[in-house]
C-alpha cells in the first residue's frame, strides 16, 4: 500500500530513468519498504519483462548489509511491473555530498568500505551493477551504507534520447539490452571507458565507476564532466582526472593512489 503526505499526495521517495520509488506499507511483513514501478515505455519492448523479472529475482539474491534487499516482485493494475525492496532512511551520498561538501578521508574510507564489500559478493553471484553513482548509494541515519537498485540498471532499454527525470537526466540508454555488445547504458559522470564505448562489461566496469564515486566523495566535484553528455564521455575517454592535490590537499597521497589506480 502506497502511503500519502500530509496533503493527500503520494509519498514520491524519488524518480529516475527507470521509474518512480514511492514509500509503501507492506501489509504482508508489516514493514515499511521502497515501492520502485517501472516506467511502462521500458516494458513495451519485446522480451524486456522477461528479462525484468529474471534479473530482479537474480537482485533478490543478493543478501548483505550493504545491499537494499529486493523483497517482492509484483504487478500493478495497469500491467506494469514493481520490486519491493528495503526501505532505508538518510540521505543518498550524492545529497550528502552536495549538503556538507567533500568527505574527510577517514569518512569517505568508511564509506568505501562498505561498497566495496557490496562489490566483492555480487561478483562472487557474477552480477554487475552497471550505475553506481552517488544517488544510487544511500547512508543510514547509524552511518551504514546500503547499494540500491543491484543488477537492475541492465534491464533499462530506451531510445538515445536522455530522460528529463531529475538526477538521472545524465542517464543514457541505448536500444540494444546491455547484454549486447554495442549499447550505451549508465549515467554518464560515471560510466568506465568500456560502458562509454558500448562495449561488452564486467565487474572492472563497476570498479572504474566506484573510483569516480569515490574522488567525489572527497573532493566535492565529479571525476568527468563536461558541457554535455557526449562532452563528458569524451572526457572519460580522453582526459585524467584533475590531481585531487589541486582541489583537495589534506587527501593522503597514498589514498589518491588508490583512487587513481
Amino acid at each position: 500500500e502506497v502511503l500519502r503526505r500530509d496533503d493527500g499526495t503520494l509519498y514520491e521517495l524519488g524518480r529516475g530513468g527507470m521509474g518512480v520509488t514511492y514509500k509503501a506499507w507492506d501489509t504482508d511483513l508489516h514493514c515499511h519498504v521502497a515501492l520502485k514501478v517501472i516506467h511502462p515505455s521500458l516494458l513495451a519492448t519485446p522480451g524486456t519483462r522477461e528479462r525484468f523479472v529474471r534479473e530482479a529475482r537474480s537482485a533478490a539474491r543478493l543478501r548483505h548489509p550493504n545491499i537494499a534487499t529486493v523483497f517482492r516482485l509484483g504487478k500493478t493494475a495497469d500491467d506494469s511491473l514493481f520490486y519491493a525492496m528495503e526501505f532505508c532512511e538518510g540521505p543518498t551520498l550524492a545529497q550528502a555530498v552536495a549538503q556538507r561538501g567533500p568527505f574527510l578521508a577517514a569518512e569517505a574510507l568508511h564509506v568505501a568500505w562498505q561498497v566495496c564489500k557490496a562489490l566483492v559478493l555480487a561478483e562472487q553471484y557474477q552480477l554487475l551493477h552497471r550505475d553506481l553513482k552517488p544517488a544510487n548509494l544511500m547512508v543510514t541515519d547509524s552511518g551504514l551504507v546500503k547499494v540500491l537498485d543491484f543488477s537492475l540498471a541492465k534491464l533499462t532499454d530506451r531510445g538515445t534520447s536522455l530522460p528529463q527525470l531529475g538526477e538521472d537526466a545524465e542517464t543514457i540508454a541505448a536500444t540494444s539490452p546491455m547484454t549486447v555488445e554495442g549499447s550505451i547504458l549508465g549515467t554518464v559522470s560515471y560510466m568506465s571507458p568500456e560502458q562509454a564505448q558500448g562495449k561488452k562489461v564486467d565487474t572492472r566496469s563497476d570498479v572504474f565507476s566506484f573510483g569516480a564515486v569515490f574522488y567525489e566523495m572527497l573532493t566535492g566535484r565529479r571525476a568527468f564532466e563536461g558541457e554535455s553528455s557526449l562532452s563528458t564521455l569524451s572526457s572519460i575517454l580522453r582526459d585524467d582526472v584533475k590531481p585531487m592535490i589541486e582541489v583537495a590537499p589534506d587527501v593522503p597521497p597514498q589514498l589518491e593512489a588508490v583512487i587513481q589506480q
